[in-house]
Formats: structure tokens, sequence, C-alpha cells
């Protein structure tokens, strides 16, 4: 594997004109009713949920517990989520397609407005929004803004999930639920549910799931048995990608980064039991000093988020990986428009 940056010409730091078509738009319209896969059962439920929050609510997390591995990158920055992503939870009796959205905010740039009409869209098209408050945070005037922006949303059945419950005592967690109750009062949003759940201790993940379940219409299957995602393999890498990129940088550029993967395919001339997937990757920044800051002294930075992604990628896609990775350039991508339909947003 290799990891390693290119000092190139501003105007070779442009964005290819190709757009990078990655999956961030809920459209069901690519979706086509599994009857073919298999008979469902006499009362067979599918339908689609979607975890909201602000960001950093354990939606990503809580994602990844129900599906039984990981699919959603994971991170202690804010922000960290960007496409919608469908988990895909197979059970005997039902399909569950959970939708992780970015978290709702009050937005600063073009990106982050982007994000939000991406929520929104997404709330009018699910069957069951879950909004996640954090146990271990006071709810506040960013929960109370995102709960009176779902109160305009109609028909679509609202639960309140009470997360990271592993982070309080029994009395806080109390206090933290009726608070929740109260702020559907307050709101004239009625909770089908408020359960409370801790992923990183696997509390409550399977009443969670059941309660899910129970809100779903009856019909057959959505996607075939064994799919995790329907996200591209392209853009999960990219995700990867970026979240080793994050937990290198600290607090110093959480939001500037993006990742594009350029070309992704096994090596040809491999045998059959010793493949290899090439992964060719461009991690953008927006300035020339950030760019400093992800290759770090003499490469050392970027060669251990390589190491780190290339990783978490071959576990997910279970090949052995080789990862080109590279930093360039793209000057203020969050307040570009042109910039962002290029690298996916």
């Amino acid at each position: 594997m290799t990891d390693h940056s290119h000092d190139e010409d501003e105007h070779e730091d442009e964005l290819e004109d190709e757009d990078d078509e990655l999956d961030d738009d809920f459209d069901l319209s690519g979706v086509a009713p599994a009857a073919a896969f298999y008979q469902a059962p006499e009362g067979y439920r599918s339908g689609f949920a979607s975890f909201v929050g602000r960001p950093n609510a354990g939606k990503s997390t809580l994602t990844n517990a129900l599906v039984g591995q990981k699919i959603v990158i994971t991170s202690s920055k804010p922000q960290t989520t960007r496409n919608v992503v469908r988990g895909i939870v197979h059970r005997d009796d039902a399909q569950l397609i959970l939708v992780d959205t970015p978290g709702l905010h009050r937005p600063r740039t073009l990106l982050g407005e982007r994000l939000n009409d991406l929520v929104r869209t997404t709330w009018a098209e699910v069957d069951v929004v879950a909004v996640c408050f954090p146990a271990n945070e006071k709810i506040g005037p960013g929960d109370r803004f995102l709960v009176t922006e779902l109160a305009k949303v109609r028909r679509t059945t609202r639960i309140a999930v009470a997360t990271k419950t592993d982070l309080v005592t029994p009395e806080q967690l109390g206090q933290h639920l009726l608070d929740i109750a109260a702020l559907g009062v307050e709101t004239s949003t009625e909770w089908a549910e408020i359960v409370p759940v801790s992923a990183v201790a696997g509390d409550q993940v399977d009443l969670l799931s059941d309660l899910l379940v129970g809100l779903l219409p009856e019909g057959p299957p959505l996607y075939p048995d064994g799919d995790l995602t329907d996200a591209p393999e392209e853009a999960l890498a990219a995700d990867l990608i970026r979240e080793a990129a994050l937990e290198g940088v600290r607090d110093e550029l959480p939001h500037s980064i993006a990742v594009v993967v350029e070309e992704m395919g096994l090596r040809e001339g491999r045998p059959d039991d010793k493949p290899l997937l090439d992964i060719v990757a461009n991690l953008y920044v927006e300035r020339d000093s950030q760019k400093g800051i992800m290759i770090g002294h003499k490469g050392a930075r970027l060669r251990s988020v390589g190491t780190a992604a290339r990783k978490q990628i071959e576990a997910l896609l279970g090949t052995p990986v080789y990862l080109d990775l590279q930093v360039k350039i793209a000057k203020d991508w969050q307040r570009d428009p042109r910039q962002l339909r290029k690298l996916g947003f």
C-alpha cells in the first residue's frame, strides 16, 4: 500500500469535470420490491425508518448496532455524516431499512443548507422518524428547533430515542425521559414511543428494532437477503477514508475534508484466491495550510490515515486493499456550488 501526496500546480488541483455520483439522494425510484427474491410470510412488514437528531446524537452508532455491522462512519466530530446511507436490517418477520441523515443544524455554508434540505426531504418519505436525544446532554434549543421543524411534516410517525444511556445514572435518565415527553407536549408532537437505548452497551437495541418494525406497513422485502446497505462501495470507501482523516486532525479542520474515490477495481492478473483491490482516492482540503496539516511531517500523518482507512475498508469489503491516497486543494469548496457538485453534494 502507498499513501502519498503530490504537490501540483493550482490549476491541476481544480476538480475534474465529470460528476462523481455518490448516492446522496433519498430516492425510492430505484428500489424494486423483492417479491422476486422470495415469498414473504403472512404479516411480513417492510419499510423505511430515519434516525434524526442534533449532530453527534448517536445516530450512526445506532444504525450500525441495528444492522450488526459497521456501514456508517462514526466520529467524535459533529457533522460526520454527509450522505444518506440506507442500512438494511433483515429479520424473519420484517425488513427494516434505516436511513441515516446528516444532523440538522443552523447552516453557515451552502453545504450546510444542502444537507438540511436532504434531511427534510427524507423525513417526508419514510414510514417512521426516530428522533435521537443523547441522555448525557440536556435538551436544548437545537432539539426544540429540530422537533419544531419535524412537526411541519405530516403523516410520518415519530418516536423518541434516548441514546447513550450507558453514560448517565438511572436518576438522570428518568429526568431525561420526562424532558423528552415535555418537549413533545410543548411542540404538539405526539411520540408513538419513547425508548432509552445504548448502542455501545447493546441495551434495548433489539427492543428498538421491534418497536420500529411494529410501525412499518405490511409488504414484501425491498432488498435481497444479505444486502446490508445500498450505498455504492466507492461511497463507503470514501467515507471510511474521511473518518480516518477526521480522527487524525482533531479540531483543526473537521468540516474542510472531502474524499472522492477516483478509481476502484480488482487488480488484473491476480489469482482468484489472492485478490487485491486497487483504490485511488483524492482527499480534498480548502487551503495550502490545511494540506500541510493533512500530510504531516515527512508524510507521517497521511501514512497513518491511509493505514487506518485501508484496514477499515478491508474489514468491510473482505478483500485486501492497495490504497493510493493523495491530498489536493479545492479552494473554499464548502461555499462553491460548482465544487460541491463535483464532490457529490
